[in-house]
Order: structure tokens, then sequence, then C-alpha cells
């Protein structure tokens, strides 16, 4: 199992140059967002084995905002899960990395993800069962808060909390942003916030600046200790985190990179 995480600028740059180099749109934004919460679930928190992913005492990671793959791609690279040849095939034909991710155990794909608001459902059954047979494990699921807007992660919320289900760790990228805007179903003039919803629902609640590398381990750590309820991580992030131009600019949800727009980025990341 890993014990460090590797650097976030890396990982940043290893999105934008695989983004640049497929040619094509692809969903930037989202991706950035997430780095330091996939950073340190995979460097520090998950029980995986790169060299062996089928290890049966592995946890599970799902990553439900499918459409942010290419930031879990480029984690998986740099975890060695595989080359970066791999790598850059990304979006190419017939290549096993595309847009979303489709279930690819060797490669450390644990499940595959097209709609937003499956993933969590997908995770309680998984939980479920490893309740049930008594192991020590969890699984881990990634959303973005405009995918909590989506009924079926409420439908799952209430489940799980129901349940005590302590396996379950979910995560909320929250950068505020959907794809047709900012997410605003969750302001404080419109009721209760998106912690105080988990909370109603029996989930063990950790809020948390989700650019901050230890407050994440210590949240981690904590949810890790809960065995009678699950627990979710609110991660207050910044969609586009890194570069200056794609911060809170929801022009890069989804979109492509030029040489320009390339140039730029990679002078950013230097410094």
């Amino acid at each position: 199992m890993p014990t460090n995480t590797v650097e976030e600028t890396d990982l940043r740059r290893l999105i934008i140059e695989t983004a640049a180099a497929c040619g094509e749109a692809a969903h930037i934004g989202g991706s950035l967002s997430m780095v330091e919460l996939l950073n340190v679930l995979f460097g520090s928190v998950l029980r995986h084995r790169p060299d062996t992913p089928d290890w049966p005492e592995r946890d599970i990671f799902i990553l439900s905002k499918g459409h942010s793959v290419l930031g879990y791609f480029a984690v998986l690279h740099s975890y060695g899960y595989f080359d970066r040849a791999t790598l850059a095939t990304f979006q190419t034909n017939g290549s096993a990395l595309i847009a979303h991710p489709i279930k690819n155990i060797p490669l450390g794909i644990e499940s595959s993800n097209g709609s937003l608001g499956q993933g969590l459902s997908y995770g309680l059954g998984m939980a479920l069962g490893m309740q049930k047979r008594g192991e020590d494990r969890r699984v881990y699921v990634l959303m973005g808060d405009g995918e909590c807007n989506e009924g079926s992660v409420w439908e799952a919320a209430a489940l799980a909390g129901e349940l005590g289900l302590g396996p379950l760790t979910a995560i909320v990228d929250q950068n505020g942003f959907r794809n047709d805007g900012a997410n605003t179903l969750y302001a404080a003039d419109k009721g209760p916030n998106l912690a105080q919803a988990w909370a109603a629902f029996g989930w063990d609640v950790h809020e948390v600046d989700g650019h901050d590398s230890t407050a994440i381990k210590a949240a981690f750590d904590l949810a890790r200790t809960r065995t009678d309820q699950p627990s979710v991580l609110v991660a207050k992030t910044i969609k586009g985190k890194g570069i200056s131009f794609m911060e809170a600019n929801n022009d890069w949800h989804h979109n492509r990179i030029t040489q320009k727009v390339f140039d730029d980025c990679l002078q950013e990341l230097e410094v």
C-alpha cells in the first residue's frame, strides 16, 4: 500500500498535458478541483496494491462524478496502475481510458459510470456486503456538489444512514459549479447546506478545505474510526484549481486546450 503522496503540481501538469495531447475537449475544471482529495486518498488512506489490483482485502474507490475521470486517470498512473503510454491513449479509438470510467480492475478502475448520481448507491451495496461479511474494508465514493442535486443521491444517503454503514465514506467535491453554471441549490438562503443535509440523514460529517492535504488526511482518519454510521467529507474546493484563468471559471467545465492555453498552463505550473 502506498504511504506517500505525489506532488499535486505534478498531477495538475499531467492533467493538462493529457488533455492537450488528446486533441479533444475534456472535463478539466472538475479534474483539477479534486486533485488533493484523490492524492491524499490514494497516497495515504486507501488500502490498495497497484501491483495486485485485485487484492481481496483492498478498499474500493468509486468515482461517481465520472466526467472528471481525467483527474482519476492521472492519479492511477501516478500510483503505478498503468504506464504513461497507456495514459496517452486517453479519449482515442480503442482505448480503455475514455471520457467516463469503464470498469477495468487490472487498470485500477473499480466501477463504470455514466449518468451522475449512481455511484453512492453502488458503493452502498458494496459496503453493505463488507459489513455483513465482517470485513475490515471500506468503500470511498467521490461525488460533485452538482451531482447532489440528484434525488438518487439522497435515497442512498437515507438508506446508508438507516443501516449504519460504517464501511462507507462519501466525499463531496464542493466546487460550487455544475455543467450549466453555479450550483446554488444548497446556498445559505435556500435552506439546509450540504453538511446539514448529510447530517440529517444520520451521517458523520466532516467539513474540510478540499485543498488542505493535512486537513483532508485528518478527516479521513476520523472517518475510518466510525463503525456505526457512514461518514462524509464535504470538501470546499475551487473548480480549475491551480490555473489562475481556470479557477472558478465554468468555461473550463468541458473545453479543449489549445497550444496557447497549454503554454500558459505550463508556465503557471512551473512557478
